[in-house]
């Protein structure tokens, strides 16, 4: 009787045993389960996903060593206080703080781009853009380790509306900036901005004066075609601006159309809006102001924009820096110029 007591006793703290070990089991089992989560949950907040021209791209959050490649980047990442390890200084503003920065490596301009350079600096993100776009592929297979993304976006007016691809890209491309370096409130407060000054610059529109762009490069006068003109030409989208003229096989040439100063006379704007190319490429010394060469321009004087004084400059450096910061100053002028 007492043998069979002790039996069940011993039988009995066997069982109490086994079920200890399985609660202590199951407690680190817990913990593994709650470790593995809030690395996973870690890990998704260490990268965003970025959807560029190619496709969805997993992009590092604060990445080391960036270098960007697209005019309508520097100013937004410059005003973020972004370290860039390298960037193409021959196609940037001489007053830009990475064309000071001796610590920048410079990959030279895209007709001749220093492409070893990237390689040199060990990247984690190349954001690739506009002028050199076409180097996309090459830059993805010479450095291979990098993450690269293209914020190109079309404006040409071949692919769909350019007025609204320049609107939706920078506005897209801000944003996806934003996400990328931690600075999503920043980039809400430049579209924010850019948005109210669309809408200012809609508003101080009368709808029935003709306008005329023009590139002034060399001291030659070119044309900047509504839709697929540098940088003006989208703008007859969203503004709905009424042409001066209209010209048959127009581009988006850097220089403007090839077209005659007194072709343009005869079409007899009532604004003249000016990209003075030379001021963003130029030196001093052999830049010829957009402004002396269109007030002293014999066919356009007895224009109605010239009479009444209704020219309007882009800023300085709008050929090299088309952010969304040169749109933003360049809409708050036009309508305060149009609202005069």
């Amino acid at each position: 009787m007492k043998t069979n007591k002790l039996f069940k006793l011993a039988m009995l703290m066997l069982v109490v045993s086994m079920m200890l070990v399985g609660c202590s089991k199951g407690k680190d089992n817990s913990k593994t389960t709650e470790t593995g989560t809030a690395k996973t949950e870690e890990k998704a907040k260490d990268t965003v996903e970025i959807k560029d021209i190619h496709g969805t791209v997993e992009v590092p959050v604060n990445p080391k060593n960036v270098v960007a490649l697209d005019n309508r980047t520097f100013e937004t990442l410059s005003d973020w206080d972004i370290k860039l390890a390298a960037a193409p200084k021959g196609v940037m503003p001489e007053d830009s703080s990475y064309v000071k920065d001796e610590s920048v490596k410079d990959i030279g301009d895209h007709k001749e781009p220093n492409l070893e350079v990237l390689a040199s600096v060990n990247p984690e993100l190349i954001i690739v853009g506009q002028r050199f776009a076409s180097y996309y592929e090459e830059i993805k297979k010479l450095v291979p380790n990098a993450v690269v993304i293209d914020l190109s976006f079309d404006v040409s007016g071949e692919k769909g509306s350019a007025g609204e691809n320049l609107i939706n890209g920078l506005k897209n491309s801000t944003t996806d900036l934003g996400k990328i370096f931690d600075k999503e409130k920043e980039a809400e407060k430049l579209v924010a901005d850019f948005d109210k000054k669309i809408e200012d610059a809609k508003k101080a529109y009368n709808g029935t004066d003709k306008i005329m762009s023009v590139v002034v490069s060399g001291g030659e006068i070119g044309f900047s075609a509504p839709t697929s003109g540098r940088v003006w030409g989208p703008m007859y989208e969203v503004f709905e601006w009424k042409t001066a003229l209209e010209v048959d096989g127009s581009t988006s040439d850097h220089q403007g159309d090839d077209i005659s100063v007194e072709a343009i006379a005869e079409s007899n704007p009532d604004w003249i809006f000016v990209l003075d190319r030379d001021a963003a490429v130029s030196s001093e010394e052999e830049a010829v102001p957009a402004k002396d060469v269109i007030d002293k321009s014999p066919a356009l004087k007895n224009t109605t924009a010239i009479t009444k004084g209704q020219i309007l400059y882009a800023p300085n450096d709008t050929y090299t820096n088309e952010s969304i910061q040169t749109y933003i100053e360049l809409f708050e002028n036009i309508a305060k110029s149009l609202s005069k």
